[in-house]
C-alpha cells in the first residue's frame, strides 16, 4: 500500500511540475537549406511526439518564416516567439542588446556563403562601385553583413570595415536569387546561402567574389538557436525536449540518402530547384553540417567588439546556455 500511494505521490509531483510549463511554443525559421533541421522537425512533428512522451501533454507548435535575423530578433523581443533561429552575428548583437538576459540553446548547422555577382566587372569587392547593389537577408546585423564587414577589413584594413554598407539592400533570399538572375533588378551581387548561393552559379555570367570560408574559415558554426532567460527558467522541461528533438532531426538528415533529405527540403518549402542540384549540394559541399554542437563563435564577438558594435568581448559560455555543452547534445 506504502509503495502504491509513494507512486502516486511521485506522479502527481511531476504532473505538478510538468503542469507549470507552456503550452504552446513558438519558432521562427528563415529560407534556405541552413534550417533543414527545422523543416524535419516541423514535417515530422517530432516536439510534439517527444513532448508527450516525456510527460508534458499535448503543446501546439507554431511556426515563423522570417527574412532576416533582425525581424526574428525583434519578435523574440517582443514575445512573439520562444525559439528565435538566426545567424550568430543577429544573436551577438541581441545577446549585447539584452546584457545576456538572451543566450544561446545550441547551434543546429554549419556551411558557408558566397558572395555571387552578376557584374562582369566586378573580380574583387576593390571592382564594385555604387552602381552595384548587394542584396542580404538583413543590413548590419546578418551573417552576411557581418562576413561582408570582415571581408571589407581585411581587404581595406578595420578603419573601413563599413565601406560596402552602403551598397548593402535587405532582401530575402529567394527575392535576391530572383533580382541577381533575372538581369532587370538593381541587384548586381547576392551574398547568399544555399541552395541560393550554387543555383546562382548555374546561371551564366555568375561568378563568386568573396567566399565566407576565406574570411572566416571552414566549418564555422552559422546559425544558433536562443531564447530569454525567462522562458529557459520557466520552461526547463520543454527546453531539454526541444533540445532533444532537434538532436533527432539531424539525426534524420544525417542516416538518410542525399536524395531522400533534398526531396524533404524541396516538398517542405515547396521551392523549384531541381532534386539533383539540392542532392548534389549535400554530397558535394563536405562544409554542410547539421549539428548541435558550436565551433568558437567568438571569431564573430572579438569583430564585433573591435568595431564597436557590442561592449565585452565574451567567451563561449558566457554566450551559451548550459545544455548545449552536455554530452547528450551532438
Amino acid at each position: 500500500m506504502k509503495r502504491v500511494v509513494l507512486a502516486v505521490l511521485l506522479f502527481m509531483f511531476f504532473a505538478m511540475e510538468a503542469f507549470g510549463e507552456t503550452k504552446e511554443i513558438r519558432i521562427s525559421k528563415q529560407y534556405g537549406l541552413g534550417y533543414l533541421s527545422f523543416l524535419v522537425l516541423e514535417e515530422f512533428k517530432i516536439f510534439e511526439k517527444n513532448a508527450k512522451k516525456a510527460g508534458l501533454g499535448d503543446i501546439s507548435v507554431k511556426w515563423f518564416t522570417f527574412a532576416g535575423g533582425a525581424a526574428t530578433n525583434e519578435a523574440l523581443l517582443s514575445g512573439a516567439i520562444d525559439f528565435n533561429a538566426n545567424g550568430v552575428a543577429p544573436f551577438l548583437v541581441l545577446w549585447n542588446k539584452t546584457n545576456g538576459k538572451v543566450k544561446a540553446l545550441s547551434a543546429y548547422d554549419r556551411s558557408r556563403y558566397l558572395l555571387n555577382t552578376s557584374n562582369p566587372n566586378v573580380k574583387t569587392l576593390k571592382d564594385f562601385t555604387d552602381n552595384d547593389k548587394i542584396a542580404l537577408p538583413a543590413v548590419k546585423v546578418s551573417m552576411q553583413a557581418l562576413i561582408l564587414q570582415m571581408a571589407a577589413a581585411k581587404e581595406f584594413g578595420i578603419e573601413n570595415y563599413d565601406k560596402l554598407d552602403h551598397l548593402s539592400v535587405g532582401l530575402k533570399h529567394p527575392d535576391a536569387f530572383v533580382a541577381l538572375t533575372s538581369g532587370k533588378s538593381e541587384v548586381t551581387a547576392h551574398f547568399a546561402s544555399e541552395p541560393f548561393s550554387t543555383a546562382e552559379l548555374e546561371h551564366k555570367g555568375v561568378h563568386t567574389v568573396v567566399d565566407s570560408d576565406d574570411i572566416v574559415g571552414k566549418g564555422f558554426t552559422t546559425s544558433i538557436i536562443s531564447a530569454t532567460e525567462k522562458f529557459y527558467n520557466e520552461n526547463p522541461k520543454t527546453v531539454a525536449v526541444f533540445l532533444e528533438s532537434i538532436t533527432e532531426a539531424n539525426e534524420w538528415i544525417n542516416t538518410h540518402s542525399a536524395k531522400d533529405v533534398a526531396k524533404l527540403y524541396l516538398k517542405t518549402t515547396n521551392s523549384k530547384e531541381p532534386v539533383e542540384l539540392i542532392e548534389k549540394i549535400l554530397l558535394e559541399r563536405a562544409d554542410v553540417k547539421f549539428t548541435t554542437k558550436p565551433t568558437d563563435i567568438t571569431v564573430f564577438s572579438d569583430f564585433l567588439y573591435k568595431i564597436g558594435i557590442i561592449k565585452s568581448k565574451p567567451s563561449q559560455k558566457e554566450l551559451f546556455f548550459d545544455e548545449v555543452f552536455k554530452d547528450k547534445y551532438k
